[in-house]
């Protein structure tokens, strides 16, 4: 079974998720979900895995609403994400029209990206992205 634990102190590893669900039975995984933008800094949440559906449900009861490095956590089961839905691009800032770069701006990218032209001498940093409204 799949479980999603939240409202993890950021200073918890994986290793700390492991040791705390293996009293209840055999983790096969545990992992922290970190931000590969900001240093790999935790996010709060994570998803630990066990083999044993029993075990998963005791340790969910176990540690639901108990207070683990000064966070009061989230433990339930973890759910699949629905048919269809899918993560939007990234990319791009706020209003942003992509493209760009150079030291005279350019023009470019658009909505959902494209390249982009970055007019001026210097033609680096050009690209666009998926830019939401």
């Amino acid at each position: 079974m799949n479980i999603y634990v939240g409202n993890l102190n950021w200073q918890m590893t994986s290793e700390d998720l492991q040791e705390l669900f293996a009293p209840y039975g055999e983790v096969s995984s545990a992992k922290i979900v970190t931000d590969k933008f900001k240093n790999d800094r935790s996010k709060g949440f994570g998803f630990v895995e066990m083999a044993d559906d029993e075990a998963a449900k005791t340790a969910i009861a176990a540690l639901h609403d108990t207070d683990i490095q000064g966070r009061k956590i989230v433990v339930n089961e973890s759910q699949p994400r629905p048919e269809g839905e899918r993560r939007s691009g990234g990319g791009g800032f706020k209003k942003s029209f992509g493209g760009g770069g150079g030291s005279r701006g350019g023009f470019g990218g658009g909505n959902r990206g494209g390249g982009g032209y970055g007019g001026g001498r210097d033609r680096g940093n050009s690209g666009g992205g998926y830019n939401r409204y």
